[in-house]
């Protein structure tokens, strides 16, 4: 294989060495060629059609300007059947030599095509590099070579090339063929209706041929699913919960027709099983807490005692109180025809609810996710809690074990031990909240100590069995078993995409590798009038972006042949509401350092802030990255009191372009957190003052004493 690849590359080199040595140009003129063809018509064909071939298989500049000329010496149709035949032969062989020689320089020089490709060819294999030919996006050298990286066979790369690139090259070869009827070079001589004509079908050639396998794609995606000649609605929304509301309030606002259904409640997981409740239960935690800390602020209390059932019974009012807010009453109110039921995509235009088939126009997918839970021996027969079910509890677990430290696992760990119950969290990776800065986390880490939260990093999972009346949980740690014993076990690893018995899979609508809907930027799965938005597509499952996204999917499914949006996540916040609090936009250093990006970071101490002082929260830090030698903000991180609010100045900085200096010089009222900002700001600004030019100062007012 070595001798193989070897004597492919001396071959390569030689025939371009070659190509440069001997003035290869000089024989791609047209005063060249048409000399030849007067004389030796035949061997000037064969000689054409074999330079033709080198320079396209070697990938070396001039194709264009050949076909071109194809089309002057030899006309239209003669220029065609040479041109079409020679590029698809030169292309095969590039191909072939990308195959065989050339993987590594490929792959490096070309790597972010390849990802691109890839997906086209699992998903439409032949036509998708039919659509390439057609429309040229991508330089077809480029596609010669990357496509000799995929699993595509030679044999269909060939003949796709040649039927692909046909149209284009008679247009080319025909611009050509109109160049070389001009019989002398003046104004009069050179526009004429024909040379015009040619070269303006050649400007508009991409946008025809775009068209057309736009028209092919859509014909090939529909041709089983007829589409009705009116529609019951102009928008279907599956999933009432942030993004299904947001998407169906939307469609109702510009009086559209929509019909919203959800198969369980009204307002999703954020307001019956997630944000809602965990903060309230998060309040009642953090309220028996200062109880406890009651003496660092100069009161003397006795020791609250804990009505566990009295907690989760308030969770529920809390609930009850907000519910209004996502009611069917309201939004019936608003326009939304509210349906219950399980809602089942029978076509593109068609959603079964029970016994009652809807036609649309569109269809929003916005179905959410849940707990995901791990295949783990033993775990359905000793039980377990999820972020879904907890709320059902009345008794505290005495021992609680938390598996999984990701932002769920943390805050509801952390209620539960500020509520009296003995927690271990553990969790496989390296360190708790992984998905943060190393800093970021220890911060965390050592507020859960101080509090007696036992934290196991480092612990794989293994089994879960009784023992008798006890439970025991077994870990892996660096290859010695771990034994655990607790009373209930909360399960928060993850969350799953709600994908399944939904039509989806019939109608050919794929996921991603983390099992969530597959979407383009403009929110449109593989077919572009069903949308998918929040937790079911991600790829960040807060309910915010679930209500940013839904913006996205209804404008563009209501208005998108008039303009299209892609869905912006150029700045994307986040919030854990542990204690202290962890908020998030942009990058962090962990983020930069995987992705390459240079940054320069300031840091300040919360501890050294009058108002947390004051409140007795001086604990924490802001971090801001920023460009180098500019102030230019690329993420922000702030741990501490309030961090959840702090972080909304760093947001809008980011938005709208607003850089630390402004920030700086932003008057903050005083005493108060948001200070902390303006510090940060100072911090920065500090580190940055022009030394030299102070130095001149000082002697200046030395002077003037």
């Amino acid at each position: 294989m070595a001798v193989k690849k070897l004597l492919v590359l001396l071959i390569v080199l030689l025939a371009v060495a070659a190509f440069f040595v001997f003035d290869g140009q000089q024989y791609l003129s047209l005063a060249q060629f048409r000399g030849w063809v007067a004389s030796e018509p035949l061997l000037t064909a064969g000689l054409y059609f074999l330079i033709y071939v080198v320079v396209t298989g070697l990938s070396l500049p001039g194709a264009a300007i050949m076909t071109l000329i194809g089309g002057a010496v030899f006309g239209l149709w003669w220029g065609l059947l040479l041109v079409s035949f020679a590029s698809s032969v030169g292309a095969t062989l590039a191909f072939m030599v990308s195959r065989t020689l050339l993987r590594d320089w490929v792959q490096g020089k070309f790597g972010a095509y390849l990802q691109t490709i890839n997906r086209g060819v699992e998903k439409d294999g032949a036509f998708y590099l039919f659509s390439l030919r057609l429309i040229p996006i991508i330089p077809f050298f480029v596609i010669n070579l990357v496509f000799g990286l995929t699993p595509i066979r030679t044999w269909t790369f060939y003949w796709v090339s040649q039927v692909g690139m046909l149209a284009g090259t008679f247009v080319y070869v025909n611009a050509g063929a109109e160049l070389g009827a001009v019989e002398e070079l003046s104004a009069s001589g050179i526009l004429t209706p024909g040379i015009i004509g040619a070269f303006l079908l050649l400007a508009a050639f991409p946008f025809l041929a775009r068209a057309l396998v736009a028209r092919v794609r859509h014909h090939q995606l529909y041709k089983d699913y007829p589409k009705p000649r009116t529609f019951d609605n102009n928008m279907v929304v599956i999933g009432a919960g942030s993004a299904g509301l947001v998407s169906a309030l939307i469609a109702a606002t510009v009086k559209a027709k929509v019909v919203l259904v959800e198969k369980h409640r009204m307002g999703g997981d954020c307001l019956n099983t997630g944000c809602v409740p965990s903060k309230a239960l998060i309040r009642s935690a953090k309220i028996n807490h200062y109880i406890e800390r009651a003496g660092q602020f100069g009161i003397k209390a006795g020791s609250a005692e804990v009505d566990f059932a009295a907690v989760m019974e308030r969770v529920q009012r809390v609930i009850k109180q907000i519910e209004p807010h996502d009611s069917v009453e309201r939004y019936t109110d608003m326009g939304v025809e509210c349906v219950a039921g399980e809602a089942r995509v029978l076509s593109p235009y068609a959603v079964q609810v029970g016994e009652r088939v809807i036609t649309t126009r569109n269809i929003v997918l916005a179905s959410g996710a849940r707990p995901f839970v791990p295949p783990i021996p033993g775990i359905e027969e000793t039980g377990y809690l999820t972020s879904d079910t907890l709320w059902q509890l009345r008794q505290r677990p005495e021992r609680l074990l938390v598996m999984g430290a990701g932002p769920i696992g943390c805050e509801l760990a952390q209620s539960f031990g500020r509520l009296g119950s003995k927690v271990t969290v553990v969790d496989m990776a390296a360190r708790i909240m992984p998905r943060e800065d190393e800093d970021v986390s220890a911060c965390v880490a050592k507020a859960f100590a101080r509090e007696g939260i036992e934290v196991l990093v480092g612990h794989k999972s293994v089994a879960f069995r009784r023992r008798g009346e006890r439970r025991i949980a077994e870990f892996d740690c660096a290859g010695e078993r771990v034994e655990i014993a607790f009373d209930q076990l909360l399960v928060a690893v993850g969350r799953k995409a709600n994908v399944e018995q939904m039509g989806l899979e019939e109608l050919g609508i794929v996921t991603t590798a983390q099992g969530t809907l597959e979407v383009d930027e403009y929110l449109r799965t593989r077919y572009p009038n069903i949308y998918a938005c929040g937790d079911v597509t991600g790829p960040y499952q807060f309910t915010h972006m679930a209500s940013h996204q839904a913006w996205f999917a209804a404008v563009n499914a209501l208005f998108g042949r008039f303009k299209k949006f892609k869905v912006d996540y150029s700045v994307v916040p986040w919030a854990t509401f542990t204690d202290p609090e962890v908020g998030r936009v942009g990058l962090n250093e962990t983020d930069a350092r995987q992705q390459g990006i240079d940054y320069e970071v300031t840091v300040y101490g919360i501890d050294d802030l009058d108002r947390a002082i004051a409140d007795d929260e001086a604990r924490g830090f802001v971090k801001v990255l920023t460009r180098p030698g500019s102030d230019k903000i690329l993420g922000a991180t702030i741990v501490g009191y309030h961090a959840g609010e702090l972080i909304v100045e760093f947001i809008t900085a980011m938005k709208h372009g607003i850089g630390l200096n402004k920030i700086l010089a932003t008057i903050h009222i005083y005493p108060t957190l948001s200070e902390a900002n303006k510090y940060a700001a100072g911090v920065w600004k500090k580190a940055r003052a022009p030394r030299g030019v102070l130095a001149w100062v000082e002697r200046y007012h030395s002077w003037q004493r």
